[in-house]
């Protein structure tokens, strides 16, 4: 019998198929691509009817918090005493129509001691400013 194929059920399966691990991440994938489009345009796009007496969609203000390399504070680029960051982020929050809309960007000099930067977000959390974002150069994010 020559030429033949011998079928030995008793031998060990060594070799991975890989084929359903890359069927299932590409499944993953689409699903994931599918729902950061959704995820990205919160409104669905249509031809808005205009209105005379209609107000603006102003978003609302960001509380701008920078810290520089001397740990010296400025609120919205003006410098501002330690003691006083605490009534300038009161201000801020009084100003706003609605409280949840209350939103911070701080910006710290890469010199700045950590116990620094966490004092400010204490300051920002007490006075109810939970939705904060921080500066960072563009080209750190892509490596």
């Amino acid at each position: 019998m020559a030429g033949g194929s011998q079928n030995n059920d008793d031998d060990l399966i060594t070799a991975i198929n890989v084929t359903p691990l890359v069927d299932v991440v590409l499944v993953l994938l689409i699903i994931l691509m599918v729902t950061a489009s959704y995820i990205v345009s919160r409104a669905i796009p249509m031809e808005l009817p205009s209105a005379s007496t209609g107000q603006p969609d102003q978003p609302a203000r960001t509380l701008t918090v920078s810290i520089d390399e001397r740990s010296q504070l400025y609120v919205d680029a003006q410098p501002v005493a330690d003691d006083a960051l605490r009534d300038a982020v009161r201000r801020y929050v009084q100003s706003l129509s609605n409280r949840a809309d209350a939103r911070a960007t701080i910006a710290a000099d890469g010199r700045v001691p950590h116990s620094r930067f966490i004092q400010i977000i204490d300051v920002l959390r007490a006075e109810s400013v939970t939705r904060f974002a921080i500066n960072v150069r563009p080209e750190d994010l892509q490596r």
